[in-house]
């Protein structure tokens, strides 16, 4: 059974099968529904709050042409204490797919253990896998680039600033290895890339393409990309002060963006806090790419759940 849980579940022929399907999706926006999940059933379950990821998900199943069944923790037995392994094999009786957003990563590898489905990770305390390719994506079309991500994404540097522990961070990280993109990762010490993410590279015998600096400036220094995410995620709300009083160096502002090539861009994940990880005029700028980048989630997730579906069909 195939699932999307990290961004290196997928060979390199099924990647360059997803980025074609995702921009030819885009294109073609208007075909729709498509007959790719025509009758079937995909599962939506949500422990964690969403927009982007609840609503692009969604639509794409139905421009699919399959049906969304949605769920979280207060409408099903496993909120109230049912083990995942039921779950997951009951669910896997009554869907064709189940896409998962949750805290902890061991949920989703635990749902993948057992599913009889594929899973796809909506987004977990540690990856985002959907939003990097969605985001690789929009970086290729906004640098004229090829469309193919392993030689388009080449030697682009990408600098992420403030929580560089968190999931977009070893996200970025695994892309740099996957398509041999320069990352750099500049944030306080006490938030630096954390071991875990480490680990996860060695096991998986992906190469190390990044770096980290507390020098912001450092980071930034001919940068294609800067990149940033909410300082205070969901589940650090205690933390709050503490995280934004050590991370406010670390802002994203116009003379940081001055740092990197003219034509580089920003590119921010959302929800956006203005004035907090990024001031409002870097936000204005038309070198700010954020909504491209929420508009390829559509795409980008609607080519995975097809190569998925294809997989274990075939």
């Amino acid at each position: 059974m195939k699932h999307f849980l990290e961004e290196n579940n997928l060979g390199k022929e099924e990647i360059l099968s997803v980025f074609k399907n995702a921009f030819e999706y885009k294109k073609n926006r208007a075909l729709r529904p498509t007959q790719d999940l025509m009758g079937q059933s995909w599962g939506m379950l949500f422990y964690k709050n969403s927009t982007r990821t609840k609503v692009s998900f969604e639509v794409g199943i139905r421009e699919l042409g399959g049906d969304p069944v949605l769920l979280d923790l207060s409408s099903t037995q496993i909120g109230r204490g049912e083990s995942i392994e039921d779950t997951a094999k009951v669910l896997s009786r009554f869907l064709d797919g189940l896409i998962i957003r949750a805290h902890g990563h061991e949920i989703i590898k635990e749902f993948a253990q057992y599913a009889e489905i594929p899973v796809i990770n909506a987004l977990t305390d540690f990856l985002h896998p959907c939003q990097i390719y969605a985001d690789c994506m929009t970086i290729l079309e906004k640098t004229g680039s090829s469309l193919n991500p392993y030689n388009g994404l080449k030697g682009k540097k990408l600098a992420f600033f403030g929580d560089t522990s968190c999931n977009m961070a070893n996200s970025w990280i695994l892309a740099g290895a996957l398509w041999d993109m320069d990352i750099w990762l500049s944030g306080p010490e006490e938030f630096k890339p954390s071991p875990e993410i480490e680990t996860f590279c060695k096991n998986a015998n992906l190469p190390i393409r990044w770096k980290y600096t507390q020098d912001c400036k450092e980071a930034a220094q001919n940068a294609d990309i800067l990149y940033t995410d909410v300082w205070v995620s969901m589940g650090y709300e205690k933390e709050e002060n503490d995280r934004k009083e050590k991370m406010a160096r670390y802002q994203v502002t116009q003379d940081l963006l001055n740092q990197a090539k003219e034509n580089s861009f920003f590119m921010h994940c959302m929800p956006t806090h203005s004035g907090e990880e990024v001031t409002q005029e870097v936000l204005s700028s038309p070198r700010s790419i954020l909504y491209d980048q929420a508009e390829n989630r559509l795409h980008m997730q609607k080519a995975i759940m097809k190569q998925l579906s294809q997989n274990n069909i075939s």
